[in-house]
C-alpha cells in the first residue's frame, strides 16, 4: 500500500481501524518450490466486497465519509452503504416498572432508559419520534418524545380501541389525531383532535358497504386522507377537511386459504411510503405476502420486490425507508429481537426466507402491543 494510503488510514477514526483489524485475517500461501507455508497479510484494498459492505454498513455517517477517502474501491462501497435516512428503532414496553428498552437494528445495540413519565399509559402510535399514549384510568391522551422528554397533552377522551393514526408531529399545525369505533355493521363513529384543541370532535358515519371496525383495524395517513383497513380487509377512507367517510369498492387482498387460521389478523400490517399504500400479511411459517394498492385499477397487487425499500412492521405503527445500507434493502424487519438482542427478525424478498432461519414471526403467540417502531432524531447515537 502506498504511503499516501497509509496516511489516510491513520486519519481514520480509531473505531474504524479496530473493526477493520478484526475483519482482516492472515492468509496462508504455499509456494510450489519448497511447499513452505508463509504468512502474508492482506492489503486493506483486497478485502472481499461483501465483507467490506458488511463493515461499512456498521459505520456512522461521519465514519462512512472518512472511510470513502481511502481508495476507489472503498469509495464505491461506502456510497452504496451510506445511510441517508434514519432507520427506526424498536421500543419495548415493560409489563412492570419504568425501564424501557430501545433496539437499533442497524448497530444491533440495545439501550435502556427509565421513563417514569409513561407510568400507567398505553402506546397507541408513533410519528416522527413522538409517542401517542393513553391512560385508561384518567382518559388522558398525550404525546411524549422519549428522546427529548417533551410532553404535549390532548383533551381527555375515553378511547375504546388502542388504534390511532396521526397525520404529523404534534409540533406541526397540520397535526390531526384520528380514531374510529364500531357502532354497527353500517355505522362507525369517527373522532378527531389536534394539539391545542379543547375537545375531541366525534360524529357517526354510514357505511356504503359492510365494514367491521375493531381493535384489529390498521390506520394510516396518506396524501391528506386517513385510511382504515378493516378486520376483513375492506378499505375505508376519511377526509379530515370535509369530514367525509367512504368504504371503497376495492376487494380485500387475496391470500391463500391457510393464511386464515387462528389469530391470522394479528399478522397484518399496513403502511404508507412516498404516497403509496402497502399491506403485509403473515401467517406462522408461511412466507409473508406484500401488497401495494394500484390506485388506477383499484386493486391490491402482490409485490415480488420492494425495489430497494425497507419495511419496518409492527402492530401499531409500520414504516418504509429508502437510502439504508444494502444489506437492509428489500427486507421486512419485524419488531422482535432474537438471540439475546443480537438479531432482529427480518424477511428477505431477494432470498425468500426469514433471517435468522426458521425464526418466523408468530403474532398469535406474542402481545402485539409490547413493542413499536419509533424514529430517533437524525444523528442521535445513544441516550445520555
Amino acid at each position: 500500500m502506498s504511503g499516501k494510503k497509509k496516511r489516510r488510514l491513520k486519519d481514520l477514526d480509531p473505531c474504524i481501524l479496530k473493526r477493520l483489524a478484526e475483519a482482516t485475517a492472515a492468509k496462508k500461501v504455499i509456494t510450489n518450490a519448497d511447499k513452505a507455508v508463509t504468512l502474508e497479510l492482506q492489503s486493506w484494498s483486497d478485502l472481499p466486497a461483501d465483507l467490506l459492505e458488511l463493515i461499512m454498513s456498521r459505520l456512522t455517517l461521519e465514519e462512512n465519509i472518512r472511510a470513502s477517502a481511502v481508495c476507489k474501491g472503498w469509495y464505491s462501497v461506502a456510497i452504496a452503504t451510506r445511510v441517508v435516512n434514519q432507520a427506526p428503532w424498536i421500543m419495548f414496553f415493560p409489563k412492570v416498572g419504568d425501564m424501557y428498552e430501545f433496539y437499533d437494528p442497524l448497530q444491533r445495540k440495545t439501550y435502556c432508559i427509565e421513563l417514569p413519565e409513561l407510568c400507567g399509559s398505553r402506546v397507541c402510535s408513533t410519528i416522527d419520534g413522538w409517542l401517542l399514549l393513553y391512560r385508561p384510568r384518567t382518559h388522558r391522551v398525550f404525546f411524549f418524545n422519549p428522546f427529548t422528554r417533551e410532553s404535549i397533552k390532548l383533551p381527555r377522551y375515553e378511547m375504546t380501541y388502542q388504534i390511532v393514526s396521526v397525520s404529523a408531529a404534534p409540533t406541526s399545525a397540520s397535526c390531526t389525531v384520528f380514531t374510529i369505533k364500531h357502532i354497527s355493521p353500517t355505522v362507525v363513529a369517527i373522532s378527531t383532535c389536534h394539539a391545542g384543541a379543547s375537545e375531541w370532535t366525534t360524529a357517526n358515519h354510514q357505511n356504503r358497504l359492510p365494514f367491521v371496525s375493531s381493535i384489529w383495524n390498521k390506520l394510516v395517513y396518506c396524501n391528506g386522507l386517513f385510511y382504515c383497513l378493516s378486520l376483513t380487509g375492506w378499505l375505508g377512507v376519511f377526509d379530515p377537511d370535509n369530514r367525509s367517510w367512504d368504504v371503497l369498492s376495492i376487494h380485500p387482498p387475496k391470500c391463500p386459504e391457510n393464511f386464515f387460521t387462528k389469530n391470522w389478523w394479528k399478522g397484518k400490517f399496513m403502511l404508507e411510503h412516498e404516497g403509496e399504500l402497502f399491506v403485509i400479511y403473515t401467517c406462522s411459517t408461511e412466507n409473508p405476502i406484500i401488497f401495494k394498492l394500484d390506485r388506477n385499477k383499484l386493486v391490491w397487487e402482490e409485490m415480488k420486490t420492494l425495489d430497494g425499500m425497507t419495511i419496518f412492521a409492527s402492530f401499531l405503527s409500520s414504516h418504509g425507508r429508502t437510502d439504508l445500507p444494502g444489506i437492509m434493502r428489500n427486507n421486512v424487519f419485524f419488531s422482535k429481537v432474537r438471540f439475546y438482542g443480537k438479531r432482529c427478525i427480518s424477511y428477505s424478498l431477494d432470498d425468500s426466507r426469514y433471517y435468522p432461519r426458521k425464526q418466523y414471526h408468530d403474532w398469535g403467540e406474542q402481545d402485539p402491543f409490547e413493542s413499536i417502531w419509533i424514529v430517533p432524531p437524525q444523528k442521535f447515537s445513544a441516550f445520555s
